[in-house]
């Protein structure tokens, strides 16, 4: 299968409320639509995850911040320019996405992804990526699709074939969190 066709096999799953488990900037993420909160639900059920802890969203694009955060802090462009590895910003108010991937305070999580694979999904998908690690909740991460549970293989509606065989070391993101009033916290560098 080429990737192309992982693309598009990927977005009919998207597109029918369904999780996939694919290669991201940083580490192999599960994903639904981050606008559908049916399949973020879903996701929870699937890490045991308690549905008060957020999960971040990627986009390909920082134009479409726009339509996902009520007001973009002029800073959030300049960290998203400069920055030399993937970059989490959690945003004071998000919009437009699924009501139970926004934190109680109503912040989330974003990143601009510059990665082929996930930025190409989507651009063909045209919405937000829930993207969180593809793992039970509280087990470590995996850095590489082998270290993926047999559990969550198959809690998932497609697995992404492209990057499977890749081992290497990923990094997870930074994090800088921006406030309404120009504070910045780095909760991760």
């Amino acid at each position: 299968m080429n990737y192309q066709e992982d693309i598009k096999n990927a977005v009919e799953v998207l597109r029918n409320g369904g999780l996939i488990a694919y290669p991201t900037d940083t580490i192999w993420g599960i994903g639904c639509d981050a606008t559908n909160a049916d399949a973020v639900k879903k996701i929870y059920n699937l890490k045991r995850r308690d549905d008060h802890k957020s999960m971040l969203v990627l986009i390909d694009n920082m134009v479409r911040l726009n339509s996902y955060v009520e007001e973009v802090p002029e800073l959030a462009y300049d960290l998203i320019e400069i920055a030399d590895k993937p970059l989490t910003i959690i945003y004071p108010q998000g919009k437009n996405l699924a009501e139970n991937l926004l934190a109680d305070d109503g912040s989330i999580g974003i990143r601009v992804t510059n990665e082929s694979f996930s930025r190409t999904l989507c651009q063909a998908f045209r919405k937000p990526l829930v993207s969180t690690s593809a793992n039970l909740s509280g087990e470590t991460a995996p850095k590489n699709f082998g270290d993926i549970s047999e559990e969550i293989l198959n809690g998932v509606d497609y697995v992404v074939k492209y990057r499977q065989d890749e081992v290497n070391n990923p990094a997870p993101s930074g994090i800088i969190k921006l406030g309404i009033d120009g504070q910045v916290e780095v909760i991760r560098e």
